[in-house]
């Protein structure tokens, strides 16, 4: 999916520069086409996590986490090591081997340090359409950093991401504010219905219910450098919420 990150920070399923694949919304399965883009370059991302996801899950007692659109997947790996047991999803098959690829030089790096010589993964790495996937578990964290992307309603897999927190848990939700989009990917920012505002992600995912407490509901500015090295100041959409019941 399209998460819209520059490439330059952090790593997602999408960066300031681009949008979606070219042919994506058109008739092309998602999969083939997104699988076109990760062959299309070594690496898309930047390999850091999404800062909105440090910000908010740093201070969380780790337990399990479900990331929706993992990418080549520094934030399910940022999770893991921060001691997360992590179900990362995602549409394409070449970004999660890349994802697993990353993971395993992680893990190699660390067990150097280790008193083992050998550290086991805590990340299940699954390939899935959002279109149609459920979760079939709760999680203590379910998180989607700017899951944005012409062909797919983001109402469809948020609302299956919010069904997925268990009581007493976390979502976070992270995208791009449709008022303050990077001025460079103009083309693919035509399809406004690919973004939203917090007001409407609460609304939309049923958060101003009874059983739900909103933590954080805000527009963050940040910078972002675009393909060729523009600069702009744009916005983030970051939601917290707590399951109560």
């Amino acid at each position: 999916m399209d998460k819209h990150q520059e490439t330059q920070q952090h790593d997602g399923h999408a960066h300031d520069g681009g949008g979606v694949p070219e042919g994506v919304g058109g008739g092309i399965d998602p999969a083939s086409a997104w699988d076109e883009r990760y062959r299309s370059k070594t690496r898309l991302w930047s390999g850091n996590p999404n800062p909105q996801l440090v910000r908010e899950a740093g201070g969380l007692r780790p337990g399990t986490a479900l990331e929706l659109g993992c990418g080549e997947g520094a934030d399910a790996i940022w999770l893991a090591q921060q001691g997360w047991a992590v179900t990362a999803v995602d549409v394409s098959a070449v970004a999660l081997e890349r994802a697993r690829s990353h993971e395993l030089a992680e893990l190699a790096r660390e067990s150097v340090h280790a008193s083992n010589s050998t550290m086991e993964s805590r990340i299940i790495w699954q390939q899935a359409d959002l279109t149609q996937w459920r979760p079939e578990a709760a999680f203590d964290l379910v998180t989607s950093q700017f899951l944005h992307s012409q062909e797919l309603d983001w109402r469809v897999p948020l609302r299956a991401a919010a069904s997925a927190v268990r009581p007493g848990g976390t979502l976070l939700v992270v995208g791009h504010h449709p008022d303050r989009l990077p001025p460079w990917g103009n083309d693919h920012h035509k399809h406004l219905g690919m973004f939203y505002t917090g007001d409407q992600l609460v609304q939309e995912l049923g958060l101003d219910q009874p059983g739900w407490q909103v933590e954080v509901l805000t527009s963050r500015e940040r910078p972002a450098t675009g393909p060729d090295g523009q600069e702009a100041t744009i916005a983030d959409v970051v939601l917290r919420a707590t399951r109560l019941s």
